[in-house]
């Protein structure tokens, strides 16, 4: 008679090896994305140094320069231009993503999806009580507590950046962790615009919001019959972003909203989900280089130049709490959250991590995802005016809570590069491919088994 352990099912697990085609997408993605966060750091040390200059006038000039139509509530500085204007095209793009991972990628599949998910939630959920907490006890202190309504700020993670910061270290990590880190940090957006769209939006007029959805549902017909003309596409996205705008609603939602109505699968007249890419790939393609090269490095250098004041200001900053707790929270709140939600959903359907990976792996991705920066940003000027110190102490609190985030997650992948360049993972998966079919035989031995 057989042990009943010999009889036990094989555990699932995760962070395995995805299929080819998602491979060779999500590797397309990652180079442009790490294009982009190489043009953010340059616009990053480009505006701080400006902003701490001489000319550091000229800089604060530039950025509050106002025009637009009042009436329309379009009469916008360039800094908030860059905030409403550009940063809804990164989440179009970030919006498109989402959908096509969740509709024909390989996260449809929930045993897939639940990990990055619960690992994002994680990511989102510590961070934000850390802050609360550091506030809390600012409170108790009888420093006030005017500090709260930043408490969304650390809970982003800026994929541009992140990646940016592998490539510098020029690690081999494994696809598997870089679609990892990638997935997480897209459903992460996805919770931070809705944490915009239901706390930091103000004044809401139900009839802008109603008219949206004119323009909205046109746009929805359009991309629904496959139209790909921008002409047309183009002037009914604006109208939406506008009077999602003029709602009181952060603009940046309009860009999720006319993400979610664009078809991932090709329509049965043109072949179906086997006839290529469809038109949420497809404007994906075309609107991502503008949005990692342009939008967000224009909005990081509108947004990230902090006059910093000499020492007396970098003093004021580090007792301010709202800087500690944005700091801690991204150093530490981030890594608790993802590595401690990875490892509890792993524990809990009994799954084991791929063998080539290890632990270590997860909480070094773990440190990276506390690289936060747009969206933190955005967050920050939507939670303190423009008059508050906190303004200024939170965004020099997220620039050296994500550079601490960002070395210490290159202390410990550097450590694990050599184990990746010895057994050439990545090389072994574009060489092998015994039967010539174009599909490297990993990924068939992943499908199989």
């Amino acid at each position: 008679m057989n042990h009943p352990a010999a009889r036990r099912r094989p555990s699932a697990r995760i962070l395995t090896r995805g299929s080819y085609p998602e491979y060779r997408r999500i590797a397309e993605i990652l180079q442009k994305e790490t294009v982009g966060g190489a043009l953010l750091l340059i616009a990053t040390v480009a505006a701080l140094v400006w902003a701490n200059s001489p000319a550091g006038g000229a800089y604060a000039a530039v950025r509050d320069l106002r025009f637009g139509y009042a009436p329309w509530h379009l009469d916008l500085s360039l800094g908030a231009w860059a905030a409403d204007g550009l940063l809804a095209l990164f989440f179009f793009v970030a919006g498109l993503e989402l959908k096509r991972e969740f509709v024909a990628g390989d996260l449809r599949r929930p045993a897939k999806a639940i990990v990055p998910i619960v690992a994002a939630c994680g990511g989102v959920a510590v961070p934000a009580l850390i802050y609360i907490g550091v506030s809390l006890g600012a409170g108790a202190a009888g420093q006030g507590l005017d500090g709260l309504r930043g408490w969304a700020i650390p809970t982003a993670t800026d994929i541009a950046f992140a990646l940016a910061v592998l490539a510098v270290i020029s690690t081999h990590l494994p696809a598997a962790l870089r679609t990892f880190l990638l997935t997480l940090a897209v459903v992460d957006d996805l919770i931070a615009i809705g944490i915009i769209a239901f706390f930091y939006s103000s004044g809401l007029e139900p009839l802008y919001l109603a008219l949206a959805l004119v323009p909205l549902g046109g746009f929805a017909v359009l991309v629904q019959r496959r139209i790909r003309s921008w002409y047309l596409l183009l002037p009914l996205a604006l109208a939406t972003w506008g009077l999602v705008h003029a709602s009181g609603v952060h603009a940046t939602v309009a860009g999720v909203l006319l993400a979610f109505t664009v078809p991932v699968l090709r329509s049965e007249e043109a072949g179906g989900p086997d006839a290529g890419p469809g038109l949420a790939e497809h404007l994906e393609r075309r609107l991502r280089p503008l949005s990692a090269g342009i939008a967000v490095p224009v909005f990081a250098f509108f947004s990230a130049g902090v006059a910093l004041g000499g020492w007396d200001g970098v003093a004021s900053a580090v007792r301010d709490p709202v800087a500690i707790g944005i700091a801690a929270a991204l150093v530490v709140g981030k890594a608790v959250g993802v590595f401690g939600s990875t490892l509890l959903v792993t524990k809990t359907r009994h799954a084991d991590l791929d063998p080539d990976l290890a632990w270590v792996d997860v909480l070094g991705l773990a440190l990276l995802a506390g690289v936060g920066f747009t969206v933190s940003l955005l967050i920050a000027e939507l939670s303190f005016d423009e008059a508050s110190a906190h303004r200024e102490h939170a965004k020099a609190a997220i620039l050296a809570g994500s550079l601490t985030a960002a070395l210490l997650a290159a202390v410990v992948l550097r450590a694990r590069n050599r184990h990746f360049r010895r057994v050439q993972q990545l090389e072994s998966v574009e060489a092998g491919d015994a039967d010539g079919d174009g599909v490297p035989d990993a990924f068939e031995r992943e499908a199989d088994g």
